[in-house]
């Protein structure tokens, strides 16, 4: 079985008005990917730079990916371990990748794997009632 870990946060969604990075940086933020920790926003800046590379289809090693943003290596491969535990990025042939190139899917994947384990979960808690109720 392969663990994801996303956390959903409700944030208030930006005003009309707002730019692509007020957008990408609500998305992620809700999606739970990037922390008050990372000064420099390198999990975002990470982020944004598998988006490009998705809608034109190429992958990225994490030296690609160090280099474009000047980062560490270790900067890199930390933030990519936490967004492929997320189940959004994955690792093939040591470069990385969007599971899904449009983010719209990429959510549709998210609510589907949600439902799913909701699903799982109450059944295990229908088990767990009766097994209780001796």
């Amino acid at each position: 079985m392969f663990y994801k870990k996303i956390t959903i946060i409700s944030i208030r969604k930006p005003k009309i008005e707002t730019s692509l990075n007020d957008e990408l940086q609500w998305f992620g933020n809700s999606l739970g990917l990037f922390h008050l920790r990372d000064k420099d926003k390198s999990c975002f800046r990470l982020f944004i730079e598998l988006i490009k590379a998705a809608k034109q289809g190429y992958s990225l090693s994490s030296d690609d990916l160090a280099e474009r943003l000047g980062l560490s290596r270790g900067t890199v491969i930390h933030h990519m371990n936490r967004l492929m535990e997320s189940g959004l990025v994955i690792h093939d042939r040591k470069k990385y990748i969007l599971k899904e190139p449009r983010l719209e899917i990429l959510i549709d994947a998210i609510k589907r794997d949600f439902e799913s384990t909701c699903e799982d979960l109450k059944l295990v808690a229908k088990k767990i009632d009766k097994m209780l109720e001796l």
